[in-house]
């Protein structure tokens, strides 16, 4: 797997530096294989995340960086031994693009968990061979084409707007794993979500639909009608003493959205006996953490990512059974400075930003 694959061009929107504003270049990436998947890129969700490594806000980003990890488009070519895809299915990627295949993780169909660790769809190294870039680092989803593994690709369903299926494949599936895991998928729990930004709305969305009594829970009253448009049946508001104390011991299982620095025991006394805790931002402030309320009342507190493969397609096919589509706002290239001033200043928004391919070019 030493050799260099051949190579083929594509346009891609790129930072040079965490100071430099977006610009159009030329990226390589490898020509199909027999077992991959190339598809034109229509569009790509604007996530939290981007802003992260293109800023490089947490260190260790590469430059020119490419981010974007929530992508749909068209199939233009497929290799001699897929079988799932063809030209002209409508297709995306997320948040992975290669892993070892062979591990225990790998093979249980949870790629994300990858004991070699996963390859991330941008700022990643391309170290397993099933794909490559002429930088030797993969880029994401601001970018005209993409070819992966068919492993890797999740079929959009019919009727599904192509334009609004990459944040499920993010933000999505990213409420829709804990869900599953934790039992919800079979209806009748109490489901808090904190945060009702762009994973939180689909958390409440996704838990609505799967048969649960859903309380949002954010730190802005003014959410309230919002939360209960798309289905909430309680809303709390963490930052009001009474209100928590009204909703004190009433949820089974909490999903925490929020990444900014806060504590986790805020949220402990919303929890029944034996309920769950399940952080799910990217906080790099440690909690402290307090023993005796989980022991006396047998509490958990656990983490949650992503998802792997067929929970992704898995969570896709949900979404369009239950008529769960995100809540989008079309932008182009021009419009990326003010798009990731607006995720840097604010906390994420329930309507996600999308970057029309097509007419940036």
């Amino acid at each position: 797997q030493n050799i260099m694959p051949e190579m083929y061009s594509t346009v891609a929107w790129a930072k040079s530096s965490p100071e430099a504003e977006f610009s159009k270049i030329e990226i390589k990436r490898n020509v199909a294989g027999d077992d991959d998947v190339t598809f034109d890129l229509k569009y790509c969700g604007i996530c939290h995340t981007d802003v992260h490594f293109a800023d490089n806000l947490m260190g260790g980003t590469n430059f020119p960086c490419v981010p974007g990890h929530e992508l749909a488009g068209i199939v233009s070519v497929v290799g001699k031994n897929v079988t799932k895809y063809k030209v002209g299915d409508r297709v995306g990627v997320g948040c992975i693009v290669d892993c070892c295949m062979t591990c225990s993780g790998c093979e249980g169909g949870e790629e994300h968990l990858c004991e070699k660790g996963m390859t991330m769809t941008y700022n990643d190294e391309t170290k397993f061979g099933h794909l490559a870039t002429d930088s030797g680092w993969t880029y994401g989803g601001y970018s005209g084409s993409h070819t992966v593994n068919e492993r890797f690709v999740v079929k959009i369903p019919d009727g599904f707007p192509l334009e609004a299926a990459g944040p499920v494949f993010c933000a999505g599936v990213t409420m829709y794993s804990p869900l599953v895991y934790w039992k919800a998928n079979q209806g009748g729990m109490r489901v808090g979500i904190v945060g009702i930004g762009g994973l939180g709305q689909m958390g409440v969305r996704l838990a609505k639909a799967m048969g649960n009594t859903v309380t949002a829970i954010s730190t802005s009253p003014n959410k309230e009608a919002a939360a209960r448009e798309i289905g909430a049946d309680n809303f709390v508001v963490s930052t009001d003493p009474e209100s928590m104390k009204t909703a004190g011991m009433s949820l089974d299982l909490i999903l925490n959205t929020v990444s900014a620095n806060h504590d986790l025991n805020h949220y402990l006394p919303l929890l029944a006996n034996k309920g769950t805790l399940v952080q799910m931002g990217l906080v790099l402030n440690p909690h402290p953490v307090r023993q005796a309320p989980l022991m006396f009342r047998k509490l958990n507190i656990a983490g949650s990512l992503i998802g792997g493969m067929p929970e992704t397609q898995e969570c896709i096919d949900f979404c369009s059974k239950h008529k769960i589509v995100p809540k989008i706002k079309m932008v182009t290239a021009k419009d990326l400075e003010a798009v990731y001033k607006e995720l840097h200043t604010k906390n994420d928004s329930i309507v996600r930003n999308v970057l029309d391919i097509e007419a940036s070019k």
